[in-house]
């Protein structure tokens, strides 16, 4: 007993000089911001590590097959749908809350509502596992890892600022909103070796309201992150020296003409109108599964029957030995991007002589003996309703990269286009810029964001490009935004029926108008300033606000201000000692309430100010007189309430 009592002040003594030494260098929380990076990017390199593994695997059994049709569709659809299967399975049992994206659910959480389930460890741990699983069933599922990564990073961010609030003294409401605001630039930054877009991607998808005190944390958690990944791919011998994941090699000289503005321009509203297709069936989808019956029964209980029947759909359209020929299915995710980003025209004779010596990173685009652009067309047909359908499926999954490299093939389809109108002409189209563009624009307009176009010159390094890039991804953006059509990551807070007000009025805009005093629930506990012990006593044992609103008397219900919770026991405490009772305005200081909302303001007005203000309670009043109360708890349930009237 005494050797645990002596551990236990070893440690504590242990923590504080690490305080004091820490404290002396910088502050506590600057060190977690590192730790968050480096944390996260040692996570995206292991699974990326994990996933290339199996991937070789597949590819190796596949090749050891050849000869023999009956097994390698056998192995070609087995292997994702076992997969799959697992993944999804696995994260029913172990944690429900691990499926989908995870973003919706981070946007709510940096919203200011409390939903602890989807920050455990168990989620962790499962959401980790079920993302491997869906990676390594390659191009056939066609999902990627930004969205749950980012929902990864923000449970590594919620346990380091534990940590933090155990060694430093701080505020933990105030230290987790701003490691969850960091953890979701850094979820970004560590996929991608990007923290720049990485950043931004914060500001405009994940921050309702982000606060400038926030930008330098981020840069410097999501430059730590960024280039602890690089360096453990150089580390590792898969890259030579730190670049670009998708290092591109662009002609400086002429990037492109002036007149190709015109054709970025185009690309940008084409790009915008397939989205708007895409973005309908999504929504469509959505309201399928939540309305037939079947799907309903399937996706509640029997998750991974349901998830090996519809990739065992995907995986027998992208046989290679049928349609996959045509949708270069045998290329992985990265090699995909990749060979779309390639500089070279595809159509052209003397480009195509050069394979026979040095096949290229786009041969498989050509392997059906079919042009390209027809191959390139189909690839575009087929993956449009193949994707909305993998994104019915219940396992952890991103679904941000897949659209990024179909926007890549809605580029390239017209840089090729555009290569063979002027062929004639003297000088030369690069269809890998199109591709480019058309990568951003895409992405950009499913997700109404403009990081897209940052990210994607972060990622190809290709900064000569940054004009035509940004003007197909505002163009895009004008036209997916019109007609206030919900984002993809709107559509599914809304089909998720999650508290977050600016997905809500997407949907229904009529919201902004609500009143609070519509919505508000009865007077809570109330203190009157001339309260005696004993009702102090009967309103801490009934209530647990942490801060108690204070009225002139309960007749009339002026407000006064509020008291703190910890200073009622203190008179309490005070008052043992004392023969003759003290009244509460007495002893207790009232704080005044420096902000008050009246009943007319509207439910938009009370999210913005609890947000902005970072408090915990406003008092709404009507005339002076107390009305009530809203705390986070009670937003959270005016939203809940609210979602189920759209």
């Amino acid at each position: 007993m005494l050797g645990r009592v002596t551990h236990v002040f070893l440690s504590i003594e242990i923590l504080l000089k690490m305080r004091c030494v820490l404290g002396m260098l910088g502050g506590m929380e600057w060190y977690g911001y590192a730790a968050l990076g480096i944390l996260t990017a040692i996570l995206s390199f292991l699974m990326d590590l994990s996933v290339a593994k199996l991937l070789r695997a597949h590819q190796w059994l596949y090749m050891m097959l050849e000869g023999n049709c009956l097994l390698q569709f056998l192995c070609w659809t087995l292997y994702p749908v076992c997969l799959c299967a697992l993944s999804s399975s696995f994260c029913h049992n172990i944690c429900p809350f691990s499926t989908g994206s995870g973003i919706p659910e981070v946007r709510t959480m940096l919203g200011g509502v409390d939903m602890p389930h989807y920050l455990s460890l168990t989620n962790l741990f499962a959401k980790f596992l079920g993302l491997t699983c869906t990676l390594a069933a390659g191009s056939t599922v066609f999902l990627g890892k930004v969205g749950p990564f980012v929902h990864l990073a923000t449970m590594i961010g919620a346990y380091l600022s534990h940590l933090c609030t155990l060694i430093h003294s701080q505020k933990e409401g105030k230290a987790d909103g701003r490691m969850l605001v960091v953890a979701a630039a850094v979820g970004v930054a560590s996929c991608f070796g990007a923290p720049i877009s990485g950043v931004l991607f914060s500001v405009e998808v994940m921050s309702s309201h982000f606060a400038l005190r926030d930008y330098c944390p981020c840069f410097f958690s999501a430059a730590c992150g960024a280039l602890a990944f690089q360096l453990l791919s150089v580390w590792s011998g898969q890259r030579e020296t730190l670049q670009a994941l998708f290092k591109t090699s662009f002609s400086d000289a002429l990037p492109f003409y002036p007149l190709e503005i015109l054709v970025f321009a185009l690309l940008g509203l084409l790009c915008g109108a397939v989205s708007c297709v895409y973005l309908f069936c999504h929504r469509w989808i959505l309201r399928f599964t939540k309305t037939n019956q079947v799907l309903i029964k399937a996706l509640t209980t029997e998750k991974g029957l349901y998830s090996a029947m519809v990739a065992f759909l995907l995986a027998t359209l992208t046989f290679p030995h049928s349609a996959g020929q045509y949708m270069a299915s045998k290329s992985t995710m990265k090699q995909l991007l990749a060979s779309l980003l390639d500089d070279g025209q595809w159509g052209s004779g003397s480009y195509n002589a050069s394979l026979v010596a040095e096949p290229r990173s786009w041969s498989e685009w050509g392997s059906s003996g079919s042009p390209v652009c027809l191959s390139l067309a189909f690839f575009l047909l087929m993956k449009l309703w193949m994707l909305v359908l993998a994104c019915t499926l219940p396992l952890p999954a991103g679904y941000f990269m897949p659209v990024f490299i179909y926007g890549a093939a809605i580029g390239r389809l017209v840089g090729e286009g555009l290569a063979y109108v002027w062929s004639d002409q003297e000088w030369a189209v690069n269809p890998g810029g199109y591709a480019l563009a058309g990568a951003a624009a895409f992405s950009g307009a499913v997700t109404h964001t403009l990081s897209p176009a940052l990210l994607a010159l972060e990622l190809t390094g290709q900064f000569t490009h940054a004009p035509p890039v940004l003007l197909a991804t505002l163009l895009a953006n004008a036209l997916a935004r019109s007609g206030q059509r919900p984002s993809f990551y709107d559509a599914l807070s809304i089909s998720k029926r999650l508290p977050h007000l600016p997905s809500l009025l997407k949907a229904c805009p009529r919201l902004s108008s609500v009143p609070v005093g519509q919505v508000l629930r009865a007077n809570g506990a109330v203190l009157e300033k001339g309260a005696v012990p004993a009702e102090v006593q009967r309103l801490l044992t009934t209530s647990k606000e942490p801060e108690i609103p204070v009225v002139a008397s309960l007749d009339s219900q002026i407000l006064l201000g509020s008291i703190q919770r910890s200073d009622l026991f203190m008179f309490l405490h005070q008052n043992k000692n004392e023969a003759l009772e003290k009244r509460v305005e007495d002893v207790c200081s009232v704080r005044p309430a420096s902000v008050q909302l009246s009943t007319c303001n509207t439910v938009q007005e009370a999210h913005g100010i609890l947000s902005m203000l970072d408090t915990r309670t406003l008092f709404v009043t009507e005339r002076g007189r107390l009305a009530g109360s809203i705390t986070w708890p009670e937003m959270k349930r005016i939203l809940e309430d609210l979602a189920k009237e759209i």
